[in-house]
């Protein structure tokens, strides 16, 4: 029998988000502008749809890097915010050219991760799986239903690098080895499960730090067939998503 997710309680964040949104803006506050740079166009909406609920003052619109300038408002400034995860040079290049071509005021905000908020959602995901103790107590003795997680990404070696903050907050969360690795190139997944079970870890589970536009759902099966591991699914709509975009656009406000 599985332990029920405890579910976080509000509290302020740290790092760089570390800013919440003012519980109140003026009118001619900026515009908070999602780019969503994947396909998945309905799960962008649902987290965009997320922020205006937990954030109604704030005026939300969704783009894709296609349509970025049709977004952008001509009467006052915007705060555009990518949806990714990790620091994507492709996709920041574009949001920055998109602005410049404009000339509008627009300032781009840094990458979602890595944060605790977003070690917290990876957690969870693993424990709704049953890959993870869904009770972060030490004093429980509760064994774990794996002895290591590999943190999944796709966008070769920098997005490997740039999870590896990540992989540490979740390991600590955890207590477990945690190391991240590609899910779309080499030295990837296969190689992280070679390296964990000449370490002893017999059982692994595959966390995706995904958001879900990034890669299909393919890529996560094949990976964990391939290494014979439990997988997690991506974040999606997850609330600690949506907050993660209030706090990225209330970090910018302030500055």
């Amino acid at each position: 029998m599985s332990l029920p997710v405890r579910e976080r309680s509000p509290r302020p964040g740290g790092g760089r988000h570390r800013r919440p949104v003012p519980t109140s803006l003026p009118p001619d506050a900026p515009v908070l502008v999602l780019v969503n740079p994947g396909d998945a166009g309905d799960l962008a909406a649902e987290i965009a749809a997320l922020v205006r609920v937990d954030n109604p003052h704030i005026e939300v619109r969704l783009a894709t890097l296609h349509d970025l300038a049709d977004q952008l408002p001509q009467d006052r400034g915007a705060i555009v915010v990518p949806l990714t995860l990790w620091s994507d040079p492709r996709v920041t290049e574009e949001i920055t050219k998109t602005i410049a071509a404009t000339g509008g005021d627009a300032t781009v905000t840094d990458a979602l991760g890595p944060h605790p908020l977003l070690a917290e959602a990876l957690h969870i995901k693993l424990a709704e799986k049953e890959l993870a103790r869904a009770d972060r107590m030490r004093l429980l003795s509760v064994s774990s239903p794996v002895d290591a997680v590999i943190l999944g990404t796709v966008g070769g070696e920098h997005a490997v690098h740039a999870a590896q903050a990540t992989a540490v907050l979740l390991a600590s969360r955890l207590t477990l080895p945690v190391v991240a690795a590609s899910l779309d190139s080499d030295p990837g997944v296969a190689v992280a499960a070679e390296r964990l079970r000449a370490a002893g870890a017999a059982r692994l589970a595959i966390s995706p730090c995904l958001i879900g536009h990034e890669t299909g759902a393919s890529a996560l099966e094949s990976a964990a067939a391939t290494v014979d591991a439990g997988y997690a699914d991506p974040l999606g709509a997850h609330g600690a998503v949506a907050e993660l975009v209030a706090r990225a656009y209330g970090s910018q406000l302030a500055t």
